[in-house]
């Protein structure tokens, strides 16, 4: 048991590690412009569509959920703005985050281990390639916009198929589901639904490229180095969005309070 302890936390220290070696090559010149440009295209070509589906059915379910739940209340009039509230706060980022680790992080915790395995970032280095600054920066920054992008999309798909769903099959009141979530939501809502986005793309893009690198043992190695990234991620992405909540509610004053 306390050899898997140390070696868990020599893990640790050796990812923590490669994080620092990958902050550190964002301020070197020159970016990888063309790089960065094809890893966002990728990562997005393969996040729009299921991002916008699994969003739909998400908002649907809190809504629903919402709506009967406050009708037992006597508190119809703030179905909108709960049901768009725990979309922009909670559910957006969340899905953001299972959709990129899911889809653009395991493409790009595969393309690096095949990389590794083939021997090309042993090759990088040997003619003086920094394969951090050349393949993981362009990849962190690329998650990192998209992450950001994908977010609005998937508040915007939420809050619309929530709406419908409150609306039409629980006959709600457009109005007041409009008007109640403009009595209660605030700017910094979004924000904080931003910037949680914005960490769980930099999570996703630096676990998997830390597995990727890290990657032995042929193809086999590498399948097993994409399903504990996916793992890893998800576990690291829940613990950071409580982090982040608890100290948004702490510090942000909230409406109605």
């Amino acid at each position: 048991m306390s050899g898997r302890v140390a070696a868990g936390l020599g893990q640790a220290g050796t990812f923590f590690a490669f994080c620092l070696d990958a902050l550190r090559g964002l301020g070197r010149r020159p970016f990888q412009v063309r790089e960065f440009v094809q890893q966002a295209w990728f990562i997005s070509s393969v996040s729009i569509l299921p991002a916008a589906l699994v969003s739909i059915p998400f908002g649907a379910v809190i809504a629903l959920q919402l709506g009967s739940l406050v009708r037992q209340l006597g508190a119809q009039s703030f179905t909108g703005a709960a049901s768009v509230l725990a979309v922009v706060r909670e559910a957006g980022p969340i899905v953001t985050a299972l959709i990129i680790a899911g889809a653009g992080g395991s493409a790009i915790c595969a393309d690096l281990g095949s990389r590794k395995i083939r021997e090309e970032l042993d090759a990088m280095e040997v003619l003086g390639i920094d394969p951090i600054h050349r393949l993981v920066v362009p990849r962190v920054v690329a998650t990192m916009l998209v992450a950001i992008l994908l977010n609005g999309l998937v508040n915007v798909v939420g809050v619309s198929g929530g709406y419908f769903f409150n609306v039409v099959m629980q006959g709600g009141t457009p109005g007041a589901y409009l008007a109640s979530f403009q009595a209660l939501g605030q700017l910094p809502d979004l924000v904080v639904g931003e910037i949680k986005a914005l960490l769980f793309g930099a999570v996703a893009a630096l676990v998997a490229s830390y597995k990727g690198m890290t990657a032995r043992g042929g193809p086999k190695g590498v399948g097993d180095a994409v399903n504990q990234s996916v793992v890893i991620t998800f576990m690291l992405l829940f613990a950071i969005n409580f982090v982040i909540t608890a100290v948004y509610f702490q510090v942000v004053p909230q409406k109605g309070t």
